[in-house]
């Protein structure tokens, strides 16, 4: 995967976090520097963990499903992908003001688990592992961040267009992958 590709992930995995930082910060009446570097590292830090986890897993199956890869990868993206389209068209979350542990860990987790799904993906793909967490997990944090400051800012008005946005990516990296695959033997 380029680093364009990567990048463009990262901001498709982030837009989960991103909508949940909106309503964090829609929640929020005094907000504080520091809610938004609460959310970051939330999501950043498990938006990075759980690809890795993916990645240690998938590699565990690597030799048994190698004739298929592709269509594994083609298939977790497009399913993520339309999963956050879905969600985008529901009704808007509603989130307390709290950024304590126990309000912050299971959103976190939560919001993660495609990550841990693309992170499967990645044992099949050439794609360094090392650069594309951190990527996934530093673009997340910046997103996170920004996403409490807008939702505090504007509501939530941008809540499922980021959704949607971030599913599409998801869908579009899943068709390249599989086009690369069939017709370029990539």
């Amino acid at each position: 995967m380029s680093i364009i590709e990567l990048i463009l992930l990262s901001i498709g995995l982030a837009m989960d976090a991103f909508a949940v930082s909106i309503c964090k910060g829609l929640s929020v009446k005094k907000l504080k520097p520091s809610h938004g570097i609460i959310a970051g590292a939330y999501f950043g830090g498990f938006q990075a963990l759980m690809p890795l986890l993916g990645w240690l897993l998938g590699r565990q199956f690597e030799e048994l499903i190698k004739s298929v890869d592709h269509w594994i990868a083609f298939g977790l993206l497009v399913l993520i992908g339309a999963n956050m389209i879905r969600e985008s068209f529901g009704e808007e979350e509603s989130q307390d003001a709290s950024f304590a542990f126990k309000a912050m860990l299971p959103l976190a987790i939560a919001t993660s688990i495609d990550a841990l799904a693309v992170g499967v993906t990645f044992a099949f793909l050439d794609v360094n592992v090392i650069l594309a967490i951190s990527l996934i997990g530093a673009i997340t944090f910046v997103i996170s961040a920004a996403g409490v400051k807008i939702g505090n800012v504007f509501g939530s008005k941008y809540q499922s267009k980021a959704e949607f946005a971030g599913g599409a990516i998801l869908i579009i990296l899943g068709i390249k992958i599989l086009i690369e695959h069939i017709f370029f033997g990539g």
